[in-house]
């Protein structure tokens, strides 16, 4: 876009210049030869190349005028079928659809995303909406190349209508020079040459009157072709008179397009590119707030938690100060143990005398026993009887 506006500004002056161009009107009468002696010269001119003993001559009797105007129109058609390029109202209708494709919309942040959105992904359409500014740009870029290449083509166009509109009306001027011309040459026939060719013939001896007669017929068919060639001449410019608006309102038509053309690349163009650019700053604006308060609230979120992390790491650190080697708890706790320690190996101690004396009673109890045994088994191993 950096060389596109330099140039649809600089074709601004050119529309201008255009659109100031004034054309003549075209006039309805014939012209004088009595009040104007350039006309006067002019029709003696086209008398002149009249030849009533030619028939070519009478056929092509205004022609000439008409050799300008052909080159001109035929320049047109051959631009016509050269130039290679769309309507430009239709680029006017592209640009327009591709900006109301665009929805700002989207970056909304108060709106609600619905469950659809979510459920494929468009919760947060920023990246999206960026892709498609990009995508939106180089359609806009390659729209407004096509819209300059139009104007141009069409302020060639109307240069060549410029052209083509005074060709036609010098054609027109000319025209009615030729007819002016036919009708006195007309004039002249009826009033002079006929006359005089109707008298030779009378006075003619009798043997050469069939030739004189023969003239006479021969300048009188002469005299009507002419006649019919005035009255196409008068018919092809009534047909040019009609042309001539028809070419102004064509004209009118590519003015007012150009003119919107320009108006769209000089000023809507721009517009619309810095609303757009408006739309994506304020976007990344709102991201950096966003940013900017997430980073904040994490901030003040570590600060809170830092204050209740020292508070309760303080409260630990000032305990284990203020508390002494040995808590008395565990010292009572430790002593009843060890009391109790000593209380239960007393115990043990007591009962394992105790068992020991029932087993010293039991040991003598059993060697008694033993003795008394080993005794009475003596005594039967002596006896008489044994």
């Amino acid at each position: 876009m950096t060389e596109t506006r330099p140039k649809a500004r600089d074709a601004s002056k050119l529309v201008e210049e255009i659109n100031a161009v004034i054309l003549m009107d075209p006039s309805d009468s014939l012209p004088d030869p009595s009040k104007d002696k350039p006309t006067a010269e002019a029709v003696a001119k086209a008398i002149a190349e009249l030849d009533m003993r030619d028939t070519n001559s009478i056929v092509s009797f205004g022609s000439r005028a008409q050799a300008e105007l052909q080159v001109i129109s035929q320049s047109m058609l051959d631009g016509v079928r050269n130039k290679d390029v769309g309507p430009a109202g239709a680029s006017l209708r592209d640009i327009v659809g591709t900006i109301r494709g665009f929805s700002v919309d989207e970056l909304d942040p108060t709106r609600k995303i619905s469950w659809w959105d979510r459920l494929l992904g468009r919760a947060k359409p920023v990246h999206d909406f960026l892709a498609r500014y990009e995508t939106v740009q180089g359609q806009i870029d390659k729209i407004t190349e096509d819209l300059l290449r139009h104007e141009h083509q069409l302020m060639r166009d109307i240069k060549l209508l410029d052209q083509l509109y005074e060709k036609t009306l010098n054609f027109y001027d000319a025209l009615a020079i030729y007819i002016t011309a036919g009708e006195a040459k007309l004039a002249e026939l009826d009033s002079k040459d006929i006359p005089a060719k109707e008298a030779e013939v009378n006075a003619a001896p009798e043997a050469d009157q069939v030739i004189r007669a023969q003239e006479l017929r021969d300048l009188r068919a002469a005299r009507d072709d002419l006649e019919r060639r005035v009255h196409d001449l008068k018919l092809t410019r009534q047909v040019t008179m009609q042309s001539l608006p028809s070419i102004r309102l064509v004209q009118e038509n590519d003015k007012s397009l150009v003119t919107k053309i320009n108006s769209t690349l000089v000023n809507t163009v721009p517009l619309w590119e810095t609303q757009l650019a408006q739309a994506v700053t304020i976007q990344r604006s709102t991201e950096a707030a966003q940013a900017v308060r997430e980073a904040n609230d994490l901030t003040n979120e570590l600060l809170e938690k830092n204050a209740t992390n020292l508070r309760a790491s303080n409260r630990i650190v000032r305990e284990e100060m203020e508390r002494g080697v040995f808590d008395i708890e565990a010292v009572k706790r430790a002593n009843a143990e060890l009391v109790a320690t000593i209380e239960d190996s007393l115990a043990i101690a007591d009962e394992g005398r105790l068992r020991r004396e029932k087993a010293e009673e039991e040991m003598i109890k059993m060697e008694a026993e033993l003795r008394d045994t080993l005794a009475a088994a003596s005594a039967r191993a002596t006896s008489p009887t044994a």
